[in-house]
């Protein structure tokens, strides 16, 4: 083997030490890892050191990263729970969606009128998914995955992003008539992949408690358990359903087995070694920026946006179902990153020619800051005011 075949593995060994370090200091500052992990991405990437520059390998990493991290939380979902909150979880999802398509709108159309209608409303779309990979992880350094408010934010997030899948489809569908996108066929599929999952489910949890022990005595449920995680991602994928919704679906179905613990230590273990430190990494890796003052006004009025859209819409939804306003600010900033299902959208509505190069990369600067913000802000959300003093 050639010195330049094993390139990749030296890049991963770099991007570990760096997001192992940026994780090391985060906590020494009383800060969320992830923040930490995802500045030292931007600090090794092509803005500033330009040491390791983002490659197919790195990114494969991530989105590992991010499919174990949801099917983690996944796992730690107690259905009960989900099933107790799965109202105000709606409510919630409802204003986090609204909110953001129609500031996103709004602000698009009268601050960039260049961008056109469709632009417009590409944006507001976009700015709809919410990516909970940041939140799960502080919630869970935290400890409040299995709170109201975490299991709110969860079942929200997840209802957000097929909401804001199925919205891009039917704009993608109006704003190119020509492509062959039936949105109803979109619809159905969605609805084929959740009923497959849910009787899927089924199936497979009487089946491991009737017949796991005979089958798992001594072999490793952990590994039983990352096959399925990614078959159902890769099946959730090819429904149109995004591939880190799969992946919590299939750790919910492991969270009612009696491996879960096992399970969970197992891929936790996994996870936490190599792919989702990469995963945060990665995000700041992604950020390039060619020239920073066209993309200012458009980065600060889309944060703007993007952070107060969803603390409001998804705040009101909460207080709308009774939650206090503490918790409805809990629920709001948890709701504020945005992630993958940005990026992935952001991606088809440039390709397609709706929203410009300028739009697109503020988009991506964005999700970056939601990112970095988020785990700060949530924090201080969960802690307390008497501590604070203290």
């Amino acid at each position: 083997m050639g010195h330049g075949e094993l390139d990749y593995i030296l890049n991963i060994a770099l991007v570990l030490i760096f997001a192992n370090l940026g994780g090391m200091l985060s906590r020494k500052l009383k800060q969320p890892v992830v923040l930490g992990q995802i500045l030292a991405g931007v600090l090794i990437g092509p803005i500033v050191l330009n040491i390791v520059k983002p490659d197919v390998i790195i990114s494969s990493y991530a989105e590992i990263g991010v499919i174990l991290l949801m099917f983690l939380a996944g796992i730690e979902t107690d259905l009960g729970d989900l099933k107790r909150t799965a109202g105000a979880a709606s409510a919630i999802a409802f204003g986090g969606i609204i909110a953001p398509f129609a500031l996103g709108f709004m602000a698009v159309y009268y601050f960039f009128p260049q961008e056109g209608v469709i632009g417009a409303a590409f944006v507001g779309v976009i700015l709809t998914a919410t990516s909970i990979g940041i939140s799960v992880q502080v919630l869970r350094e935290l400890k409040k995955i299995k709170d109201k408010t975490g299991i709110s934010i969860l079942g929200a997030a997840v209802i957000d992003d097929v909401i804001g899948i199925v919205l891009l489809t039917i704009i993608v569908g109006v704003a190119s008539p020509t492509g062959e996108t039936g949105i109803a066929a979109v619809i159905l599929k969605m609805i084929g992949f959740f009923i497959l999952a849910g009787i899927g489910g089924r199936v497979f949890t009487s089946f491991m408690s009737k017949y796991s022990a005979k089958m798992l005595r001594n072999r490793n449920v952990g590994a039983f358990a990352i096959i399925i995680c990614f078959l159902l991602a890769y099946l959730a994928q090819g429904f149109g359903v995004a591939a880190i919704i799969g992946a919590y679906f299939s750790g919910i179905v492991f969270s009612v087995t009696p491996y879960n613990n096992r399970v969970e230590q197992d891929v936790s273990n996994i996870a936490y070694t190599l792919f989702t430190p990469i995963f945060f990494l990665n995000i700041g890796l992604s950020i390039s920026v060619t020239n920073i003052s066209l993309i200012i006004l458009p980065v600060v009025v889309l944060f703007l946006v993007a952070a107060m859209s969803k603390i409001i819409g998804c705040g009101i939804g909460a207080k709308a179902m009774r939650y206090s306003f503490r918790e409805s600010l809990q629920v709001g900033i948890g709701m504020m990153p945005r992630g993958e299902v940005v990026l992935i959208t952001a991606n088809i509505a440039k390709a397609g020619g709706f929203i410009s190069d300028t739009i697109f990369t503020s988009l991506v600067v964005v999700v970056l800051l939601t990112t970095v913000v988020t785990p700060s802000l949530l924090k201080k959300a969960y802690t307390p005011k008497i501590n604070q003093a203290a």
